[in-house]
């Protein structure tokens, strides 16, 4: 029961500062060179003076202020899976995924979900999932199933790019 209000708490702390005057979606004090030009990568995310966009912060730099210290196959499984919900916020660089409220494909019931990612390491204790429904929090085995299935497509994720 405390990882559901654990992450809640921290979305709730990280929400309001990815919202409140930050430029391009960083946190207040982070120290990462932003895209300020207004061209955009083939994903629509901004591409600064380097030619870099948002997406680029998962790739290796020897700059530590311009990485993300979360695991880019969980936070991309985590997006893939959770695709039908609409993001309300997503901050790689605390790892915090929120959600509005969304449908299944094929299901009834909406879904909310607060995802925090800890580490940058594909492993379970990484993923730190809370879903909700309009009435009040899912069942854990429902949990434990998204969790599952984030899992396994962060595995495909680094499968697939390990053979390229």
């Amino acid at each position: 029961m405390i990882k559901p209000v654990r992450a809640l708490i921290i979305a709730a702390l990280a929400g309001p500062l990815v919202l409140s005057g930050c430029e391009n979606g960083l946190a207040p004090n982070t120290t990462a060179s932003l895209p300020k030009s207004n061209e955009l990568d083939t994903l629509g995310a901004p591409i600064d003076a380097e030619g870099q966009g948002l997406f680029d912060l998962f790739s290796p730099s020897d700059n530590p202020n311009t990485t993300v210290g979360v695991s880019k196959y969980i936070w991309t499984a985590t997006l893939d899976v959770l695709g039908f919900l609409p993001v309300t916020n997503a901050d790689p660089f605390t790892g915090v995924i929120v959600t509005g409220f969304g449908t299944p494909p094929g299901g009834g019931r909406a879904y909310r979900a607060v995802v925090y990612i800890t580490d940058p390491a594909l492993d379970a204790r990484s993923l730190n999932l809370s879903l909700y429904t309009r009435n009040a929090a899912v069942d854990p085995a429902t949990v434990r199933a998204v969790e599952d299935a984030i899992l396994t497509r962060a595995r495909q994720l680094r499968s697939a790019e390990s053979r390229l």
